[in-house]
């Protein structure tokens, strides 16, 4: 009997594009949280440690992290961001110094970092919805604080044994999608009607067609 087929770790990573942006803090837990979920042993052990706001900061006086949108506490942090923090931290891992990713990072597209990573994670790398986050001071905040907890909070219904609620999303004459209630996407607006799920611990989400 063969498991489930592995997901690619690229198509894997691009889920976290959803997620963008975010605020220092979030960032900051969201990569640290992707490292310790990996099965890479850093040979240098101070690279270990969770990216810090002050980390992050250095960075982008260093030129190896882009700037900011905004600034002070208004400042957000795009997927790029997400890839260069991400790349960084995996090559201080395997052992290299500033001015050695410096001098690699120099002018690196977001395809180019994207690819990387997702090649050094594998499939060690956790999908947004398996991600285990913890942030000191709450959870995350904004887009990616929804989604994640939503998430948590479905993924801790499943765990209970309870059966999980549905909605209902009409797509078109015949067509209806069939979400889990605490899935972001149930927030669609008003009008979904929500009927029991018949079999706790699917997926999240279905397509049904009617005739």
């Amino acid at each position: 009997m063969t498991g489930a087929p592995q997901q690619d770790p690229l198509h894997v990573l691009r889920e976290y594009r959803n997620l963008a942006p975010w605020n220092l803090r979030d960032l900051a837990a969201l990569v640290g949280a992707i490292l310790d979920a990996s099965a890479i042993t850093p040979i240098n052990a101070a690279a270990r440690a969770q990216p810090s706001e002050r980390t992050i900061r250095f960075y982008v006086t260093k030129e190896l992290v882009s700037p900011p949108e905004g600034r002070g506490t208004a400042a957000t942090y795009s997927y790029r961001h997400f890839l260069q923090l991400l790349c960084i931290k995996l090559r201080q891992m395997e052992g290299a110094t500033l001015a050695q990713i410096t001098k690699e990072m120099r002018d690196q597209t977001g395809d180019v970092l994207e690819r990387r990573a997702a090649q050094v994670l594998g499939p060690s790398l956790p999908a947004p919805d398996r991600l285990p986050l913890r942030s000191p001071g709450g959870p995350p905040r904004g887009r990616s604080g929804r989604a994640l907890s939503a998430w948590i909070a479905r993924d801790a219904v499943r765990d209970s044994g309870e059966p999980s609620t549905w909605r209902r999303i009409p797509l078109g004459r015949g067509l209806e999608l069939h979400v889990d209630a605490a899935h972001p996407l149930a927030r669609v607006g008003p009008g979904d009607h929500e009927t029991p799920a018949a079999h706790p611990g699917v997926g999240s989400a279905h397509l049904s067609n009617r005739e």
